[in-house]
């Protein structure tokens, strides 16, 4: 089973972390495999991903980001509204992030500013091999290749934000042949198609996660029950009262009722002077 890659959100920093290798002398940063193509102006391609050029209402701006000397980060913005209603909306990010001067990442936002899509080339070799979608801002589904062909070989599904299942094409036939169901973002099984037939043979189960989700559930249960038996037990002994309270309330009525009239006091005669 592959191990799961990095949250796409922090991809920059994982391709970033890509651009040096360890020998004896210590780190010394990789050779680019691709280069941006020199233009007749002299500038340097650099492949943006980023539709911006010879468009009147976008601007780009050029920042260099942490650990970068010249600009690597791309950012483009919609001009939206006039007079002074008008603003700049962020519609596209990109990046390079191993500093070679070619933009590997890139990043498509909605006007309200949630991100919509984001495309990665994560082996620098010219070629995107990750596709990210966001669903209302939040991380929805990721598409790998894993084999360089150009295509996904990988899927991962996401909901609320954590891993919910996985499917894969191990042989690489364009068929998927491996699913796996995720609970809590934790594997609870998975599922092997044997013959190419695009259907599940056998579930594989981790028993001791399985155990342990079956314990939480039960507790769950448990608790769940005994909240309701003590909201029940409550709401007995609040009626128990109010009866008993109608009840004295009704004899002290009823004692009222067959009570004697109270004679009124005579007069006392006058005192003779």
């Amino acid at each position: 089973m592959r191990s799961l890659v990095v949250p796409i959100s922090l991809v920059s920093l994982a391709l970033a972390s890509g651009c040096a290798t360890q020998d004896e002398g210590g780190f010394k940063p990789q050779q680019p495999k691709v280069e941006g193509r020199r233009l007749p102006s002299g500038q340097i391609d650099d492949r943006s991903m980023c539709d911006y050029k010879g468009k009147a209402d976008r601007e780009a701006s050029e920042t260099a980001g942490p650990g970068s000397i010249q600009p690597n980060v791309r950012r483009v913005y919609q001009l939206v509204g006039t007079g002074e209603d008008r603003q700049k909306v962020l519609i596209c990010r990109e990046i390079d992030t191993n500093f070679d001067g070619v933009k590997d990442v890139v990043r498509h936002y909605n006007d309200k500013g949630e991100s919509l899509r984001e495309e990665a080339d994560a082996n620098f070799d010219g070629r995107i091999d990750t596709w990210i979608t966001f669903s209302k801002g939040h991380l929805a589904e990721v598409r790998l290749d894993n084999n360089r062909d150009g295509n996904p070989d990988e899927w991962k599904f996401y909901s609320a934000g954590k891993l919910a299942r996985v499917k894969r094409d191990n042989n690489y036939d364009g068929k998927a042949d491996i699913w796996e169901i995720y609970r809590d973002g934790q594997l609870e099984r998975m599922g092997v198609d044997v013959d190419g037939d695009e259907r599940v043979d056998r579930w594989d189960h981790d028993n001791e996660q399985r155990r342990k989700l079956e314990d939480a559930d039960r507790k769950k249960d448990e608790e769940a029950a005994a909240a309701a038996a003590k909201k029940a037990e409550e709401s007995r002994k609040a009626n128990e009262a109010a009866t008993a309270a109608e009840a004295a309330k009704d004899e002290g009525a009823d004692k009222d009722a067959d009570a004697p009239a109270k004679k009124p006091d005579a007069k006392k005669p006058a005192a003779k002077k």
